[in-house]
């Protein structure tokens, strides 16, 4: 522990004997109320602490999933908790997340939902470059045989596959503007066609 971690331990550590020594001293008769309180407060303490521990799982429990509502060429997806937006597609028949992203021009895979849908990211031409947040990075154009969202099949996509680092694929405007209208309103994504 560092200096400052261990003073405010050493500060929390008196609060809590000054707190429960009060407590005490004012109880002082009522030995089993004492002892009853210190156990509802202790269990408070511990559910306390397993509440902060899991909270990361908590939340993706309780967190509404993302789900696509489809209807005659009409895909409804609510916005994640994050506020982006996730599109489940089967690319060749693998499913592969994607976030909507209306700044990104075409459709890019990582490397590894590359690898997941057959490609072979290290024999391919990364012979493009793609300027990102995060500066250029190269990528390797390549074809869909099929994407699918829901209902809506589009065969021989062109795309790309990301040479660096992202976290999730792209969804960018060559896929988006296949659809005739696309409206974000009230925490929902509607692409229609």
């Amino acid at each position: 522990m560092a200096g400052e971690e261990t003073a405010r331990l050493i500060y929390l550590v008196l609060l809590g004997l000054a707190i429960a020594g009060y407590f005490v001293a004012a109880n002082r008769d009522r030995p089993g109320k004492i002892a009853q309180q210190a156990a509802v407060w202790g269990l408070i303490f511990l559910g306390a602490i397993a509440v902060a521990g899991l909270w990361s799982d908590i939340r993706r429990e309780v967190a509404p999933r993302q789900s696509v509502f489809a209807e005659a060429g009409r895909i409804e997806v609510p916005r994640a908790p994050d506020g982006h937006y996730y599109l489940m597609l089967q690319i060749d028949g693998t499913p592969v997340r994607f976030v909507v992203d209306t700044g990104a021009t075409d459709m890019v895979l990582t490397r590894a939902d590359a690898v997941r849908v057959g490609l072979d990211p290290d024999n391919l031409v990364y012979r493009g470059t793609a300027h990102t947040a995060n500066g250029a990075v190269q990528t390797a154009p390549v074809w869909l045989e099929e994407v699918r969202l829901g209902p809506v099949v589009d065969k021989n996509m062109r795309a790309y596959v990301n040479a660096g680092q992202m976290q999730d694929s792209l969804l960018g405007m060559a896929y988006l503007q296949r659809y005739s209208r696309m409206e974000i309103a009230d925490g929902m994504l509607v692409l229609t066609r």
